[in-house]
């Protein structure tokens, strides 16, 4: 398409108003988790991807340094009296880092996109509440059955399946995010590179590096550029904690998203209040392998369960910067009660041994026969010290523990393609606070983190009730219920819930610890 003088006019114009970063201006240096497996929003499924997408990407909502729901490319929005259809009207400046503007048509192509069954997305149950989304992921209709409409160029309505409580937060996540069209159909797969990758956020993408620096700098076209005050952020991979505390100290990262555990008491002492500690919502488990004997067996997975002292976990090993879990569900979500709760947090788990070794023994485990576990992870430091200790404690009813562990994205993409194992490491970080984000995970079908492939019919009735439940309080009792078997049966053994904790260095303003853990860069400052 040829450009016309006028838009190459207010293109330069857009330009000359918001100062470009330059190589003289300082580098926010940010931790991150892990390297992306993919920065495309409708493949990504991890933490590490979402903190990158967020910079990268405006939704129609998005969050604040505090975790407060604002516009993002939407400027407002309502929902109808029945809560089945949302209109949005986007924001007339909102452009792609390529200086055209954002229209309601690229949010239309963009959810039909994540939910057409080709792309392969991990993540499409997010938006399942969309009208038809379901369907049209199995394949059973065709992807412009989907309840989105744009009823203008800036005009946007979205039609749900029944009424959803979180739905405004759903619209915030990577799996709603949008893809610049052209570029997705003129270089495919690469459209992630640097150089093909169009984005409508406050930054575009320089550099990626596999397993080194992601670098942004600030979009010039976004509609707020003039206060992006960091002009440049490389993400950086730190699944080694301890080394990244090094580079930290040595003055090479700003922040930090995760510090070893067991080191704590240590950074307190060194870091004083360069050390954060925050609410999360977010879970830690083992998923259990039941496709596989002896693990699809109930008694072996409760056994196993019932000697992991979490309170040691928590408390001794990870410095209380978690808490322990008895539960799939954190305290404190919105449309809930108190979470049922899996056997073992009364007494000591030395209490529990005898039942756990009858459990076995059930089974047909004990002394001349032991129970052999291998034990798949992802590395970190403290992910290596709690895989450790859960093996000492196991090794007290005579288990064989084995480890296997590898970097986070191999570890992930393992269990999501169908691979092989007993018992994984799991980690989830709510995407909402509400109770069905944690247990649709268990859904059947759902194999992207169903990784088990744990299915119980009673289960899955209770969620589908609870989806068409309108009564919150009737809803929350369905959610309990369906909890409670999953807290009987085990296929996700919980160990503890999340906390965030980070390292701030003097330098970066504007972090506020929030249950969402979102600090986008955009609202950050880095002194020179």
């Amino acid at each position: 398409m040829r450009l016309r003088r006028r838009d190459w006019l207010a293109g330069a114009a857009a330009l000359a108003a918001v100062r470009p970063a330059t190589a003289a201006e300082p580098i926010y240096r940010r931790g991150n988790d892990a390297d992306p497996e993919t920065l495309d929003p409708h493949r990504s499924s991890t933490v590490a991807e979402a903190h990158i997408l967020r910079d990268l990407c405006d939704g129609l909502l998005t969050y604040d340094n505090h975790g407060a729901l604002i516009a993002g490319a939407a400027r407002a929005w309502t929902i109808s009296a029945d809560g089945l259809t949302l209109h949005f009207d986007l924001r007339p400046n909102g452009s792609w880092s390529n200086g055209e503007q954002v229209t309601a048509d690229d949010f239309v192509y963009s959810l039909r996109r994540i939910l057409d069954p080709t792309t392969g997305a991990k993540y499409a149950e997010i938006l399942f509440p969309i009208r038809n989304a379901a369907a049209i992921n199995r394949g059973e209709q065709p992807v412009d059955a989907l309840g989105v409409a744009a009823e203008g160029p800036l005009a946007l309505t979205i039609t749900l399946e029944q009424p959803t409580p979180y739905i405004l937060e759903l619209l915030t996540h990577q799996t709603a995010l949008p893809v610049h069209r052209a570029s997705v159909e003129r270089y495919g797969e690469s459209f992630t590179r640097p150089g093909n990758l169009i984005t409508n956020g406050p930054y575009r993408l320089t550099r990626n590096v596999p397993g080194g620096a992601i670098r942004l700098e600030a979009n010039p076209h976004h509609p707020d550029a003039a206060s992006v005050a960091i002009r440049q952020v490389e993400f950086l991979p730190t699944p080694d904690l301890a080394a990244a505390v090094r580079r930290y100290a040595a003055g090479e990262i700003d922040s930090l998203a995760d510090l070893p555990a067991d080191q704590i008491a240590d950074l307190r002492r060194r870091f004083g209040p360069e050390v954060v500690l925050g609410p999360s919502l977010g879970l830690a488990a083992l998923a259990v392998n039941t496709r596989k004997a002896p693990f699809s067996d109930r008694r072996v997975r409760q056994a196993l369960s019932l000697v992991i002292d979490r309170e040691y976990l928590a408390d001794g090993l990870s410095g209380g910067t978690m808490s322990p879990a008895y539960s799939l569900c954190p305290p404190g979500l919105d449309n809930y009660r108190t979470p049922p709760e899996t056997a073992g947090r009364s007494g000591l788990p030395i209490d529990h041994e005898a039942e756990a070794r009858r459990l076995l023994a059930e089974a047909g485990y004990g002394p001349d026969r032991p129970l052999t576990v291998e034990y798949r992870f992802n590395v970190s430091d403290n992910n290596r010290t709690v895989a450790v200790a859960i093996g000492e404690m196991w090794r007290d009813l005579g288990i064989v523990t084995r480890y296997v562990y590898t970097d986070a994205k191999t570890h992930f993409a393992y269990l999501r393609d169908g691979g092989d194992f007993d018992v994984a490491r799991m980690s989830w970080i709510a995407d909402y606070a509400d109770p069905q984000n944690f247990l649709f995970l268990l859904q059947t079908g759902n194999d992207g983190f169903n990784a088990g492939h744990w299915s119980d019919p009673a289960y899955d009735a209770l969620l589908a009730r609870a989806a068409a439940e309108r009564d919150l309080n009737c809803r929350a009792d369905m959610l309990y219920d369906a909890e409670a078997i999953a807290l009987r049966e085990l296929p996700w053994i919980p160990l503890m819930h999340y906390r965030s904790k980070a390292l701030i260095a003097p330098r970066l303003h504007g972090y506020h610890p929030n249950l969402r853990n979102a600090a986008p860069t955009r609202f950050l400052r880095l002194d020179a």
